[in-house]
């Protein structure tokens, strides 16, 4: 599928020979896309810009840690059933030649890990999953 800016707010996609028009308004960290009639809410976030506020990163509930963009894993810092702490190291992405070390975004207890050492990731592919402490 391509996908042409129009102008401000619309976008032309093609995803083979069909040709379908997409309005889309930002309202904060939402965005409301349009298309043939229907209207479809999307929360925008970015992980790396997780500040420990908000759902899922205040020290309650379950926390997604995503690949911040495609890259190769280099290590894998934890293993399921692993205790951390805000701020702890979790996993190691290289991309462009730089590692990234991706961090617990809360106390708790890593769930499931989905990277593997030497597994090429993609932008925000799910990589380790961790739950709150206090979230049973």
């Amino acid at each position: 599928m391509s996908h042409v800016k129009v102008e401000p707010g619309v976008w032309s996609l093609l995803d083979g020979t069909v040709q379908t028009q997409a309005r889309v308004e930002r309202q904060g960290d939402e965005a409301i896309v349009t298309v043939r009639g229907r209207r479809i809410v999307v929360r925008i976030e970015d992980p790396r810009a997780w500040s420990g506020t908000g759902a899922g990163r205040t020290g309650s509930g379950t926390a997604k840690v995503l690949s911040p963009m495609p890259g190769k894993v280099v290590r894998v810092l934890v293993a399921a059933g692993d205790t951390v702490e805000k701020g702890q190291g979790l996993v190691v992405v290289e991309a462009m030649k730089m590692q990234n070390e991706l961090k617990s975004p809360l106390d708790g207890v890593v769930q499931l890990v989905q990277a593997e050492m030497g597994a090429t990731v993609m932008a925000n592919q799910i990589l380790v999953v961790v739950v709150a402490n206090d979230a049973g």
